[in-house]
């Protein structure tokens, strides 16, 4: 883990879309909440608006696209190592919508985490706040976790929860949790930037000790 007195902490970002998470990372660094630099931004979407976000502030920006590879794994393969070339100390995927190789993945334990749009380990995948409304949930949010092999199942490091209102359809719940989901991810990659969190054999420490995953207080901070 590096020392977060030494320098910058180095965060690469994974979107496929619009990057909202991306612009609520960019704006906290630029007003000083998180102390940290965003050294490159990726996507296997060449039109992805995350990347016009990176550009427009310098940042590096990189798409690939599928299409262009024998197999996901040659994919996977050159999007991580492009990604290398960087050096960040965390790869987070927000909003990245492609599953990732297995062997990418293990080669990077504990350096790329996710945001997913559902109290894990509850609604996997994608839909989720479909998924959540089917269920008849009383209450839904967003979670942060390592990423895995396992689809979605990685450990869960942090996690934020909104209520499921009466008359709900998914875009207003979607909308519910994206108010979240923001601060959720910086308050996170302040931990992370402060050497606070890892992954260990038993699953996510917290200030060197076991932890369930936190939850985002009402004053956005973790309690």
């Amino acid at each position: 883990m590096p020392n977060p007195e030494s320098r910058s902490y180095r965060i690469a970002v994974l979107a496929s879309g619009r990057g909202s998470n991306l612009q609520a990372l960019l704006d906290a660094i630029a007003d000083g909440s998180l102390p940290a630099r965003i050294v490159g931004v990726f996507s296997d979407k060449p039109a992805a608006v995350a990347l016009q976000r990176a550009r427009d502030v310098g940042i590096p920006a990189r798409a690939l696209s599928p299409k262009a590879f024998a197999s996901r794994v040659d994919f996977d393969a050159a999007l991580f190592a492009a990604v290398d070339e960087v050096r960040p100390d965390l790869i987070v995927c927000a909003g990245y919508m492609r599953l990732i190789d297995g062997a990418v993945v293990d080669a990077r334990r504990g350096r790329v985490i996710n945001i997913h749009p559902s109290l894990l380990p509850a609604f996997k995948g994608l839909h989720t706040h479909q998924q959540a409304l089917d269920a008849a949930a009383t209450e839904h949010g967003a979670s942060i976790h390592f990423v895995t092999p396992d689809l979605d199942g990685g450990p869960v490091i942090a996690q934020a929860r909104v209520p499921v209102h009466p008359g709900d359809d998914a875009d207003a719940l979607a909308a519910r949790v994206l108010e979240r989901e923001h601060p959720l991810l910086v308050e996170t990659l302040r931990w992370f930037a402060a050497g606070r969190i890892r992954l260990a054999e038993d699953g996510v420490h917290v200030d060197g000790r076991a932890s369930v995953p936190l939850q985002l207080a009402a004053n956005l901070r973790f309690a």
